[in-house]
């Protein structure tokens, strides 16, 4: 294969695909990452790792983290998903992109070991990011966990810090039926003797953490305990947040990533990066105020509360699961417009009947379907959000709810684009 679209199909078509097949995609072992990563020289363990978890919110602490160490002029990885333009999103360094050649080269080189082990998708991506970290000899590397934690491709690392940051109700058929064994999962990344920040201290799953860092002697601080927001506001420039420690200290930060989440993540972040510091490693205030306040030139970032329009207001957000979805509605509440106008799709997977009644019944809905096998039939979806009183139409595309949508709202009226990852995928697109 010569070009980097002949190996992204080939990766595409021959190997199991969680966000096309889903669980039937999801491995129950670490087996096939472990042979693949012996069999490339272990590169994991040839650079220091930061290993992050969560139900929502690990994308944006991984990439704020990123963003902080960049500033400080660490050589910095990042390696995340899923991607939504471009699969080589989920490999960065400093904010750029894997070049296509290595990924072709990497490909072609390994394909009698790919074909050998048959891997899925993400985990042969878990190991051409590990290479490619390994042999540009990054200082550091931010690895945001796939889906879970215990059994991800990703838990084969020995990290310097690992961050959880909540505990939330999705992918129940794979990770279990209660916030008390999502957390197990979850906690399963922490390591011996390795830190670990809990960003939410959720007392429903504060004893599981507790006891995995016990039984492991691993150190354990919730974020939620140390620190707090005391003021925030919204500006041009993202949200302007006052910290407030225990002992009274106030800090001011500036967040480039604007939606209200990110105040929890914040203070996670801020609670690793102490972390760090107690570490040995060299990062100072103004580090992390460049890199909270640079996270998307910095790291290319998108799909937070990302505006792609004005006049009318278009927002889009990949919140897609209950807590998701209960903090996107916080921010459409805290938005000023005249009509709302949401164009929203989802996974046959999810659970709607946690989702469709937060969302507000006085916007006008655009229902679709993306391009993707997994993805619950825009009719479908319109008839399930009726039970809830959630009226609009369907659409045969994507394109076509969005493009309506424009046609129909005012200037002063706001678009929001979500509900899954690709409808935001394909409106971006």
């Amino acid at each position: 294969m010569q070009t980097f679209e002949e190996i992204i199909n080939y990766l595409y078509a021959r190997l199991p695909m969680f966000t096309r097949d889903g669980a039937s995609a999801f491995k129950t072992d670490i087996g096939n990452i472990s042979r693949l990563c012996a069999a490339l020289g272990f590169p994991h363990d040839r650079f220091k790792s930061i290993h992050v978890a969560g139900t929502n919110g690990k994308g944006s602490s991984s990439h704020s983290l990123a963003s902080i160490l960049s500033s400080a002029g660490f050589k910095t990885g990042l390696y995340t998903s899923p991607h939504l333009v471009d699969f080589r999103e989920r490999v960065r360094i400093d904010g750029a992109m894997i070049p296509k050649d290595y990924v072709v080269d990497f490909v072609n080189q390994h394909l009698s070991l790919i074909e050998s082990i048959k891997p899925s998708f993400f985990e042969v991506t878990v190991a051409l990011a590990f290479d490619y970290f390994a042999r540009e000899n990054v200082d550091f590397a931010l690895i945001e966990v796939g889906l879970g934690g215990r059994l991800d491709s990703t838990n084969i690392i020995t990290p310097t810090l690992s961050l959880i940051t909540n505990i939330g109700m999705d992918h129940m058929n794979m990770l279990g039926d209660t916030v008390q064994e999502i957390a197990y999962e979850k906690a399963g990344i922490i390591k011996p003797g390795v830190p670990v920040v809990v960003s939410e201290r959720d007392e429903r799953v504060a004893s599981v953490f507790q006891q995995r860092a016990k039984d492991l002697d691993a150190p354990l601080r919730f974020a939620s305990d140390e620190l707090r927001v005391h003021t925030f506001q919204r500006t041009e420039k993202g949200l302007a947040v006052e910290i407030e420690d225990n002992v009274g200290h106030h800090a001011q930060w500036v967040m480039q990533l604007g939606g209200l989440y990110q105040l929890k993540n914040l203070i996670g972040v801020l609670t690793a990066v102490d972390q760090l510091r107690k570490q040995g490693i060299d990062i100072s205030d103004d580090h992390i105020r460049d890199g909270l306040a640079h996270v998307v030139e910095n790291t290319g970032i998108h799909g937070r509360w990302q505006k792609i329009g004005q006049h009318p207001l278009i927002i889009c957000d990949t919140g897609h699961n209950e807590d998701g979805i209960r903090e996107v509605v916080n921010n459409i509440n805290a938005t000023s417009y005249a009509t709302l106008h949401v164009v929203i799709g989802a996974m046959r997977d999810k659970d709607l009947s946690h989702m469709l009644p937060q969302l507000p019944k006085d916007a006008i809905y655009y229902f679709c379907s993306p391009e993707i096998s997994r993805a619950l039939p825009a009719k479908e979806l319109m008839e399930h959000a009726a039970a809830y009183d959630l009226v609009g139409c369907f659409y045969d595309s994507v394109h076509e709810a969005f493009h309506t949508a424009k046609i129909k709202a005012h200037k002063n009226d706001m678009i929001f684009v979500g509900g899954s990852n690709f409808v935001v995928a394909e409106v971006l697109t």
